[in-house]
């Protein structure tokens, strides 16, 4: 017994002069990985227009059912995004959320990120279901996120599509088809150039 007791001595001696490794939370924050999943963050473009288009892939990926959206249409007056619709409604419901990341891989323009921020205690679970408004960076703010860190580069040579051709859309190279702003013409006739045979055959 007394053996025993030496060697548990021994063990608090030998750890005495060391730091302690612990972190005096909240005092003192520990430094996150880049790659660290907390809450959700939805993010704007330069411009200050939202990136999320109301897409509704996000959801579709989620595998707890933890995001629900109501899309709305931009109109010429009022023009929250740069596609043809934006999310009216963005509810991430925390109690359901796995934190796997499958929204963030799924959106096409990188709007919803998972960011670092942990502190997500309440003592009311309607506290934990977080709206668009709490969820989407302040106007006059913009940045990609963690995108910076989980996109990985395409190999060197290779032609990417938009809007993988920077990896994550920035608004600044699309076409119509991909965000509903761009550079290519929306309706055209679909004519051949030869005149000689350029003739309507659909005449009623």
């Amino acid at each position: 017994m007394s053996f025993d007791i030496v060697k548990g001595m021994a063990t608090t001696l030998k750890n005495i002069g060391r730091k302690p490794t612990t972190v005096s939370y909240p005092e003192e924050e520990r430094k996150l990985p880049a790659r660290f999943r907390g809450r959700h963050v939805l993010h704007r473009y330069d411009n200050g227009l939202e990136r999320c288009v109301g897409c509704y892939l996000c959801a579709g990926a989620c595998p707890a059912d933890a995001i629900y959206i109501e899309a709305d249409e931009n109109t010429d007056e009022q023009r929250v995004s740069p596609g043809e619709r934006y999310a009216r409604v963005f509810d991430v419901n925390m109690l359901r959320c796995i934190f796997c990341g499958y929204c963030q891989a799924a959106c096409p323009t990188g709007a919803i990120t998972l960011e670092q921020e942990y502190e997500l205690a309440s003592f009311y679970p309607e506290d934990l279901v977080y709206h668009k408004e709490q969820l989407l960076e302040p106007k006059g703010e913009s940045t990609i996120g963690s995108n910076a860190v989980w996109a990985e580069p395409a190999p060197e040579g290779a032609a990417q599509p938009v809007p993988q051709e920077s990896h994550v859309f920035d608004g600044s190279r699309a076409s119509s088809a991909a965000v509903g702003l761009g550079n290519i013409e929306v309706e055209r006739p679909n004519l051949l150039v030869n005149e000689e045979q350029d003739e309507d055959r659909r005449k009623l």
